[in-house]
């Protein structure tokens, strides 16, 4: 296969976080016995039924296009008036998000009268998928969280989980991904781990092969306070990816993925085991925890690195909002090729 282009990698990683997203869906709660009896041990081959839709997204999937609609606002907003403040901007999307979700924040932006754009007018998209409490309880408060004011000391997989785009989107992605976790988890595992997934979908963006990627990724980390515990979650993945079978029941002694630590080590192993987009995403879903968002993860890791080509048709054509997503990567492709006037309008993108 030939290496990929940058659009399809951008292109790999929306979709493909998306139907990995819409894989584990049905099955995040179900136990591994549970699932190799309805599926086999290799797990799922196509999308199933969720919250009664076929191919259903989560609120994974939905944090994440609230994260590129809001990047894409903020270089909007930078193009039009020379001064931004990005995380912000990211956050006042992120409280769209939260009105889809029929939740109000004390924060004195959230407007819902005032709220535009084409994203929020998306009906699917109103849709509650589970949405995360720490999620909503951050943005629910009139305070916005920062690394050196948590708002909380949580550390689930709900920061982690939204903001690869970030390795394409942002100048400094491990940088900027830990800033726009830490609006919702405040322990520094919860943001060091989005940190480091952002920078490493930044490192295969550029064709950099997966193992060199998170050895920079990693080096990153080390530069940090508070690594330790992230930073063994990642070597304990690198570790079993040499020694374990690339199989279910592998993935127990990694962790269950409800954490954000564990849903980066989950994701680490089963795209450095996989041999293709389907293996890893198939794997990355067959296990007893929360399947959405590890499958959610490694497919947009393994989309950035094999591009769009390597996801299975069926998957994308399954996938709920699959031609809304692919706007939205299309957006970023031409904002990144330097023609973002002619690609991103104030009506399309409104600067705030």
């Amino acid at each position: 296969m030939p290496e990929p282009t940058f659009a399809s990698r951008v292109r790999g990683c929306l979709l493909g976080g998306a139907v990995g997203d819409a894989l584990g869906a049905p099955i995040e709660f179900a136990s591994l016995d549970q699932i190799v009896a309805a599926h086999g041990i290799d797990g799922p081959s196509d999308l199933g039924e969720a919250f009664g839709v076929a191919g259903a997204i989560t609120d994974d999937t939905q944090m994440t296009m609230f994260t590129v609609e809001g990047m894409l606002r903020a270089l909007v907003r930078h193009d039009a008036m020379g001064i931004c403040f990005p995380v912000g901007v990211v956050h006042h999307a992120y409280l769209r998000w939260l009105h889809t979700q029929g939740e109000r924040s004390e924060h004195p932006l959230f407007a819902p009268e005032e709220f535009d754009g084409w994203l929020i007018e998306l009906d699917a998209l109103h849709a509650r998928r589970a949405p995360g409490e720490s999620c909503l309880s951050a943005l629910r408060k009139a305070a916005i969280g920062t690394k050196e004011a948590p708002i909380n000391d949580g550390k689930g997989c709900g920061g982690v989980m939204r903001v690869a785009p970030l390795g394409f989107l942002a100048v400094d992605p491990f940088g900027f991904a830990c800033e726009v976790a830490a609006l919702t988890h405040g322990h520094p595992t919860g943001w060091l781990a989005a940190g480091f997934f952002a920078g490493l979908i930044g490192e295969v963006a550029t064709g950099r092969p997966l193992g060199p990627a998170i050895v920079a990724a990693r080096a990153a980390l080390l530069r940090e306070e508070g690594h330790e515990e992230t930073l063994a979650a990642v070597d304990r993945a690198i570790e079993h990816a040499d020694l374990a079978p690339p199989l279910p029941e592998s993935l127990p002694r990694l962790g269950e993925g409800w954490v954000a630590e564990e849903a980066l080590a989950l994701t680490l192993f089963c795209a450095l085991a996989a041999e293709g987009f389907e293996d890893g995403v198939r794997l990355a879903v067959t296990h007893g925890g929360d399947s959405d968002s590890t499958g959610a993860m490694t497919g947009a890791l393994l989309g950035a690195l094999l591009g769009e080509e390597a996801i299975p048709a069926r998957w994308i054509e399954a996938v709920e909002l699959g031609d809304a997503i692919s706007a939205l990567a299309d957006d970023v492709v031409e904002t990144l090729r330097g023609r973002g006037t002619e690609a991103l309008s104030w009506d399309r993108y409104p600067g705030w």
